[in-house]
């Protein structure tokens, strides 16, 4: 078992998330902890009223929302019940016990996942100290669950991963180290038998991983009006260094003709690989503060390399995921326009110095949704009592009148802003005349 923690300072768009997965037949709801209603009762908004509830008892804690998922080896076939057992155990032993928890089953990926919403914010308005969490307490939890429910441990697992995760079994081509020639074919008979792409671009994504890349050619040159197709070196840098090589003089013939039919051949079949491929990269982006570098470094460690394309003036002008699980190959607009590179550019919050020189379209963070039905938010009117004092001769409310009241937003403490405090005048001195 793998377990991965984000906090967050939305409690909305980490419930939002799982939420549109549910809409969109990829999540269930298996539970939700410390509700006073059965999960099948709740709405969008009583399941976030529950938990805002508890954060506006401390203003002062910006993070305040944690997300945390929990995956399983593939070979494992966990029943709904015993995954809430797990979910209920795990949340004990970090010591979140006693806190309100939404638990999802997520079906978007190919090993079985389940996702826990709560917050760090107690009923007394005292945080939960996140900090080591993920060190501290989840890897003794998830140690401990591994050894009670005879669950495939994560070192088994990720040394299993790890070694289905390697790019190919070749070596980056390095100029200069071994015979050109011969490195390159090595690379180029791995990739275009292993790898499902459906353009010279989505291609060269893979081979410049290995330092190689495959030149059709300027739109003026002969090489181009010929259909011809030119195989390079590239160093560290991405420059082209040596001599080119002709697709022709190799033995398997990679030219544009032997492509075209891969093109074609490589369309069946990869489509089904693309909802755990969105589904990666919308849940690394849930990170508050994510810049373009973290983004790539997530990617990363689920086995997903991400190839930025610019243009002459160095401006950032496609991406392109070559995603090792499935060894295809997808460019950003394939995926949909949110995972294209100028909404990748503008969903990440936040940008390095080195990556502001190469952003393009700077513009405003793009909205997730409001709510789970895709519409915008309303305001829940909050019924009260006409006066507080409760006489003899009054029924007094039922449960479900109580668990409504406990659900509905209400009105919420004022929130304090504690920079435009007023701060207290000092009072002049008088001066004696002498």
């Amino acid at each position: 078992m793998v377990a991965v923690i984000h906090y967050s300072s939305s409690l909305r768009h980490i419930l939002n998330y799982n939420e549109q997965k549910v809409k969109a037949g990829l999540a269930v709801c298996l539970e939700a902890a410390e509700y006073p209603k059965d999960v099948g009762y709740l709405n969008f908004h009583q399941k976030l009223s529950r938990l805002e509830k508890l954060t506006a008892l401390n203003q002062l804690t910006r993070v305040n929302s944690i997300h945390i998922s929990l995956n399983f080896d593939p070979a494992e076939k966990l029943s709904e019940e015993r995954l809430k057992e797990i979910a209920a155990v795990y949340i004990e032993r970090i010591g979140f016990a006693g806190q309100p928890y939404l638990l999802y089953q997520h079906h978007d990926a190919g090993h079985p996942h389940i996702h826990l919403v709560t917050t760090n914010i107690k009923p007394d308005g005292k945080r939960i100290e996140l900090h080591n969490l993920a060190r501290d307490q989840s890897e003794k939890a998830r140690k401990a669950i591994e050894v009670d429910y005879e669950l495939v441990k994560a070192e088994e697992s990720k040394q299993r991963e790890t070694d289905r995760l390697k790019p190919a079994n070749s070596q980056k081509v390095i100029y200069g180290q071994v015979e050109s020639k011969r490195a390159m074919a090595n690379v180029l008979t791995t990739v275009l038998r292993n790898y499902k792409y459906c353009s010279l671009t989505e291609l060269n994504a893979v081979l410049q991983l290995y330092n190689i890349t495959a030149d059709g050619g300027t739109e003026h040159s002969r090489i181009f009006r010929n259909q011809g197709l030119l195989y390079r070196i590239l160093d560290e840098q991405g420059n082209k260094v040596g001599i080119p090589i002709k697709a022709s003089d190799f033995d398997f013939k990679p030219t544009l003709k032997f492509l075209a039919e891969k093109f074609s051949d490589n369309l069946t079949g990869r489509d089904q690989h693309q909802a755990r491929l969105r589904n990666t990269i919308d849940l690394a982006l849930l990170r508050d503060d994510l810049s373009l570098t973290g983004l790539i470094q997530a990617l990363q460690k689920d086995g997903i390399d991400t190839v930025m394309w610019q243009n002459q003036d160095k401006m950032i002008c496609g991406i392109t995921y070559v995603d090792h699980h499935s060894h295809c190959v997808f460019n950003g607009s394939v995926l949909g326009k949110t995972y294209s590179a100028k909404a990748i550019l503008e969903r990440c919050t936040s940008t390095g110095a080195d990556e502001r020189k190469t952003r393009i379209g700077v513009g405003e963070k793009m909205p997730f949704g409001g709510t789970a039905s895709g519409g915008q938010t309303k305001k829940h009117e909050s019924k009260k009592p006409a006066a507080n004092t409760f006489h003899s001769d009054e029924k007094p409310w039922d449960i479900r009148e109580l668990s409504d009241a406990l659900l509905e937003p209400g009105d919420q403490p004022e929130r304090i802003d504690w920079e435009l405090k007023r701060k207290r005048k000092k009072k002049k001195r008088q001066r004696l005349e002498p």
